[in-house]
């Protein structure tokens, strides 16, 4: 990402302290349509987001839910905005430099390298990418933009409020990822990760889930990443 890869040559550090929280992913039973209505969505909504590197209170709220079944996993993005930007673009355009998106990171074994990156917009246009390694220790930033995810459906309704984003990753495509040492969750796995939320409005804003206390590396802070446990 422009912004990612710009913020990576700064190293100023927050003195605040922030620990890795833990997030639920609820299993369910219901059957989940990958269409943007997110009328019939069962599990609770964490957030609101707030500014990535400082915990501060963002201008227009972000939620996001996460479930998952034996085949998929399932996140659901709420975005109040009042401004949106962007267009309806190919697969794997750099969205993340120009249009409002919601971003999840997910590291599967929490090694802090090999872990996928996938940002949608509020016209359904989707990324998805490999992060192999972003620090000096494994290589420096190495990054697979030809990585696809199996599968992946994503859709974003606009409504009157702003936008919402539904997104569907298969399992299955996750066993591909060389030395991700993916293995299918059950109840009580966890994965590190942190969700998102670009807002280019009157004011840019980087918003996430759980804040971090570096700004070196932008977003991909995967040591900092949250906690997701898999619970029924």
């Amino acid at each position: 990402m422009k912004f990612h890869l710009y913020a990576a040559f700064f190293c100023l550090i927050w003195t605040n302290s922030t620990d890795a929280q833990t997030f639920p992913i609820y299993k369910t039973n219901e059957k989940i349509s990958i269409d943007g209505d997110l009328s019939e969505w069962k599990t609770p909504f964490l957030g609101p987001f707030v500014i990535h590197n400082s915990g501060d209170k963002a201008s227009q709220n972000t939620f996001v839910s996460l479930s998952w079944n034996d085949e998929n996993l399932y996140i659901a993005y709420k975005c109040n905005d009042s401004q949106i930007i962007g267009s309806l673009q190919k697969k794997d355009s750099q969205i993340f430099n120009t249009d409002d998106l919601v971003e999840i990171f997910l590291d599967p074994d929490g090694d802090s390298q090999n872990y996928i990156e996938i940002g949608v917009n509020a016209f359904s246009t989707n990324y998805d990418l490999l992060l192999k390694c972003i620090s000096e220790e494994c290589g420096g930033w190495n990054t697979a933009m030809d990585f696809d995810i199996k599968g992946l459906e994503t859709v974003s309704k606009i409504n009157k409020d702003g936008y919402t984003v539904e997104i569907k990753v298969p399992f299955s495509s996750l066993k591909k990822i060389k030395n991700g040492s993916f293995s299918k969750p059950k109840v009580g796995t966890k994965w590190n990760g942190n969700a998102f939320r670009i807002d280019y409005g009157n004011t840019t804003e980087y918003l996430a889930l759980q804040p971090y206390k570096s700004l070196k590396f932008g977003f991909h802070q995967p040591q900092e990443f949250a906690v997701f446990e898999f619970v029924r």
